[in-house]
């Protein structure tokens, strides 16, 4: 006489189950860090920012993610081209 033995192993532990929307990414820290009239030192940035959204100016610098930043030390000034462009720039004095 055969005998088959069918031995299913089930979990003991329930899993759990996933979902579409179970996950965040980092904070960019992203905005304006000195605002109009602080005093800069050369390499302080200034705005960090996706795009143009402020274009540099006098004695500013830009970098590849578009990061604004002082070339020179000095004071901030944020100044308006024309009806939609926004500018800004390093001055020695105020």
């Amino acid at each position: 006489m055969k005998f088959i033995l069918n031995i299913q192993l089930f979990a003991h532990k329930k899993g759990q189950g996933s979902v579409k929307n179970g996950r965040d990414s980092n904070p960019k820290y992203l905005g304006v860090k000195k605002y109009d009239g602080e005093v800069v030192k050369a390499g302080n940035i200034i705005v960090r920012q996706r795009g143009t959204a402020f274009h540099p100016g006098n004695n500013m610098g830009m970098g590849k993610d578009h990061t604004l930043f002082a070339l020179i030390d000095g004071y901030v000034k944020f100044e308006r081209l024309g009806k939609d462009k926004k500018q800004v720039s390093i001055c020695a004095s105020k």
